[in-house]
């Protein structure tokens, strides 16, 4: 519920959470709660666009299906992004046979930069229209576009040859997920001190990292006899390291 009153409580243990929720109700104090006010006036609209691994097998059919808006707009990335890929976006999203799938690097990333661009069109002519808009990786494409930084030609453009850059690299590096701030995994990581490093922060105990595969192996390793449920992510690259100054 959008209460005026509002109050966050922070932990890793139970306890921490039952401490916190006990000094909100005795409205004293906590370092593991933050309350207040919310204020008022009208609320701002933020378009927020990830980066790979938002992709599922027949994402977006049902909208190429039923929503003409949303169908328009897919077709005009499709025509964009085929002189730069010389396949159909649209056969790729329903899975036409003969056509790449989404396991590829340069299929999926100009596939979701398409079905993110695509939707944000549809939710503005329903009415919903950013204040800001914010993306990483091929999110940060589609942003740039929606923001009317990169026209659609150029955003395909850039979407499309960065893929297929990242596909002429691949084979020598990998990503693998940690269920850990990204403190600790730093800490954890430096054993690999130059063959592994912090990727991205997902979330405040979520961090992914990459790196040399033969390093990584050994980081799951160490991580499977530690009882960290560290987790490969399914590519055979490296993400925001130094490998990608190739």
């Amino acid at each position: 519920a959008m209460l005026d009153h509002r109050a966050v409580v922070i932990g890793r243990e139970i306890a921490d959470y039952r401490e916190a929720l006990t000094a909100l109700a005795a409205g004293e104090p906590s370092g593991r709660l933050v309350s207040g006010v919310a204020p008022g006036g009208t609320s701002r609209t933020v378009f927020v666009f990830p980066g790979q691994g938002a992709q599922w097998v027949g994402m977006g059919v049902g909208l190429l299906d039923s929503s003409p808006v949303f169908a328009e707009r897919l077709v005009e990335c499709a025509v964009a992004l085929e002189p730069f890929t010389g396949w159909n976006l649209v056969d790729v999203l329903r899975g036409v046979e003969g056509v790449p799938g989404l396991e590829r690097v340069d299929v999926v990333q100009p596939a979701l930069w398409a079905v993110m661009v695509s939707l944000a069109r549809l939710w503005e002519h329903l009415g919903v229209v950013p204040d800001a808009v914010v993306g990483h990786s091929q999110g940060e494409i589609a942003a740039a576009h929606i923001a009317g930084v990169l026209s659609l030609e150029d955003a395909a453009r850039v979407v499309a040859l960065r893929s297929r850059t990242i596909a002429a690299i691949a084979g020598n590096g990998g990503m693998v997920s940690l269920p850990l701030p990204v403190e600790d995994a730093s800490a954890l990581i430096e054993w690999w001190h130059g063959r592994v490093f912090v990727a991205a922060v997902n979330g405040p105990s979520a961090t992914v990292v990459a790196g040399d595969g033969d390093a990584l192996a050994e980081l799951l390793a160490h991580c499977e006899g530690a009882e960290i449920r560290a987790r490969k992510v399914p590519v055979d690259y490296a993400s925001h390291t130094p490998h990608m100054a190739a």
